[in-house]
This record gives C-alpha cells, sequence and structure tokens, in this order.
C-alpha cells in the first residue's frame, strides 16, 4: 500500500503591513520612507478622517521605516522584517511616545518609552516651545534655561538607557537606543562603553558596525587628538590648508549663512577677534549652509578673516573628519596642532587662549 502525503506550503509574499491610528493629523496622509538596496523608497500613506490608515509593501530584511506626519513636523521610527504586521497609535504632536506593535524590537522600545514617558514628554514639549518661541524671537535667558533643562533631560535619559542596555545586552532595541542616545555625544569614551555591553544578535546587528567606524572618527577629532588635516578654499578662491596654521591659535567656527544663532555668533566673534594677539591666533570660518550657495552673507558679514563657502555643505569632508554636529559650532586649537576644546562659547574664546598661555610659560 503507497502513502502519498500532501503538505501545504504557502509562499511568503515578503510582504509587511504597517497600520494604526494616529491622532492629531493635519494633514489627510502620512509620508513614508525606507531604504531598498542602495535607494530610498518614499510613499504617500492616505488617512481617514480619525488618522487610521494601512500601508503595505515589499521587504526582503529587517528595515527601519520612517513615518512622517503634518508635513515633517514630526516623525516615528519603526522597524519591520518581511511578514511581519505591525501596528501603531499614538499622537501626532508627540510623536516620541507613539506605541508600536508587531515585533521584539518595536514592542521593547515601546516598553522603555512607556517607563519613561514623563521625562520623554517633558523633553518633546520643551523642545517645541523652543522653537516656536524661537521663531517669535524670544529672550536670551529663557533660551538658556531650556536649553540647558533640555540637556538635563537627555543626560537622565542617557543613564536609563544605559540602565537598559545592560540589563538587555542581546536585544537589537539596545543597539538601536545605542544609536540614538549616544552617537551624538562629543565623548567616544561612553559610546565605546555602552557598546561593549552588547552581546550575540545586537553584537550581529550591521549598524553595529558603523559604530564601531565611528567611535575612531570621533577619536580622531576629539579634544587632545592632533587636528585632521584638511585642505578648502575659500572665497577668493585661494587654497586654505591646515598646515598653514602651525605654530598659532586657530578658531574654527562652522557657520549658517542663513542661521540668527550663527549670525550672533559671528558678531560675538569679531568682539573675540579684537582681543586677541593676530600674531599668535588665526581665526577661520566654514559656512556649510545646506541650501545656500553661492552664501553671499559672507561679505556682509565682513570677517576679518578667512571665510570658506563649503559647496558640498553637510556631506564635506571636514564637518565629517571634525564630527560637527550643527551649526554654530567652535573649535580651538592649540599652537602644537591639537584639538584643545570643542564647542567653545564664542564668548570665551580670548579667555581661554589667555589662560592657556599663562599655564605654558
Amino acid at each position: 500500500m503507497v502513502i502519498f502525503s500532501f503538505v501545504s506550503c504557502k509562499k511568503k509574499s515578503n510582504k509587511v503591513i504597517i497600520k494604526g491610528e494616529i491622532s492629531n493629523l493635519e494633514t489627510p496622509y502620512i509620508i513614508a520612507t525606507h531604504f531598498s538596496a542602495d535607494s530610498i523608497v518614499i510613499d504617500t500613506i492616505k488617512t481617514n478622517p480619525k488618522g487610521s490608515f494601512r500601508y503595505e509593501t515589499k521587504i526582503d530584511t529587517l528595515s527601519t521605516f520612517a513615518l512622517y506626519f503634518n508635513d515633517y513636523q514630526s516623525s516615528t521610527v519603526i522597524f519591520a522584517d518581511k511578514n511581519d504586521k505591525i501596528s501603531l497609535h499614538g499622537d501626532a504632536n508627540l510623536s516620541d511616545l507613539i506605541v508600536v506593535k508587531g515585533n521584539e524590537i518595536n514592542e521593547d522600545l515601546s516598553t522603555f518609552k512607556k517607563e519613561n514617558e514623563t521625562l520623554i514628554q517633558q523633553r518633546f514639549e520643551i523642545i517645541n516651545n523652543y522653537r516656536s518661541e524661537n521663531n517669535r524671537n524670544s529672550g536670551v535667558l529663557s533660551d538658556n534655561q531650556k536649553i540647558a533643562k533640555i540637556n538635563s533631560l537627555n543626560h537622565e535619559l542617557m543613564q536609563r538607557a544605559e540602565t537598559f542596555i545592560q540589563a538587555n545586552p542581546e536585544k537589537i532595541a539596545s543597539a538601536i537606543l545605542i544609536n540614538e542616545f549616544f552617537r551624538d555625544t562629543e565623548n567616544p569614551q561612553s559610546l565605546e562603553r555602552v557598546l561593549g555591553y552588547l552581546k550575540g544578535k545586537a553584537l550581529e546587528w550591521p549598524p553595529v558596525s558603523d559604530l564601531k567606524i565611528y567611535i575612531q572618527e570621533l577619536k580622531e577629532s576629539a579634544e587632545g587628538a592632533y587636528m585632521p588635516y584638511f585642505q578648502l578654499t575659500d572665497i577668493n578662491d585661494k587654497t586654505i590648508r591646515s598646515t598653514d596654521f602651525t605654530s598659532k591659535y586657530l578658531v574654527m567656527s562652522f557657520l549658517s549663512a542663513s542661521g540668527s544663532e550663527s549670525l550672533e555668533t559671528v558678531q560675538v566673534l569679531k568682539k573675540e577677534f579684537e582681543k586677541v594677539n593676530k600674531d599668535s591666533v588665526r581665526f577661520l570660518s566654514i559656512y556649510i549652509d545646506s541650501d545656500i550657495y553661492p552664501i553671499t552673507t559672507i561679505v556682509n558679514d565682513s570677517l576679518p578673516w578667512i571665510a570658506v563657502a563649503e559647496k558640498r555643505s553637510w556631506a564635506s569632508d571636514i564637518v565629517r573628519s571634525y564630527h560637527i554636529p550643527y551649526v554654530p559650532y567652535n573649535i580651538l586649537i592649540s599652537p602644537g596642532g591639537k584639538i584643545q576644546i570643542r564647542n567653545i562659547p564664542a564668548s570665551q574664546i580670548s579667555s581661554a587662549i589667555a589662560k592657556s598661555g599663562k599655564s605654558d610659560s
């Protein structure tokens, strides 16, 4: 007797489904992006009046999706693998607290959000208020207080993220939290420390390799490191090299031609420039606007020192090699060619040079 056994094999389609409901949507759509091979996929997801939506696409591997709300005013990130069914619910005005379910990574991250909901909400609201008040030219003291509060909340969230990572070293969510809370740190040792906690699949997650490379880049531009070599072209088409500043203090300022904070920084830099010894101190300003070139306001600023308009903006080599996270951003280089102070306030440059000169004598 011959027995035939038939097994039904339903072929998987690599389809991922993302659905949910988002409140406070001001537009009847959500923008979704993710990488496929070497290109970025951008889709528009229609929503109903209640903010409900359903989105289907095909992916080959674990992918990172960014969902943008209200014409890019806020966003959230989700992680999906092929054949996943992902759901999310929350408020577009509090996108940092949107709850995502559907696989271990999203649910681990949602758990972290829930456990730290108060801190995340405070940070989100202060950042939003800070941005809106800046548009109304709010007072400097109020801005400084808000920045201090944001930094305090970020520090506490970093500590809680590190506690989560230590307790969950094999979870991919831990690697994601490292990327979120520690990547932009000025201290490569802290990033190296938390990466050292990772084990198993978290350690094998591909972006972790990028973070390890990033640590080396941080070390090469950290305080105490020798200044990375650069070659630039100033606004007069003259070639400028890092070796041109040997045996002198160098103040490097990375600026925006349109940002109000950069414009204010330029005025402070001019005052500091008048206080220093021109024979032993050089200034160099590098404008890295992404949407304005050529930058005519460099001439209007009437800078009494070398100015460069970087055509490649944030993609330029010098931005990467000096690890510039935002503008305005000032770096003080010692006469010996070492990075002495990163992110030094413009108003403290002359006093820092004078203090350093006394300690050297």
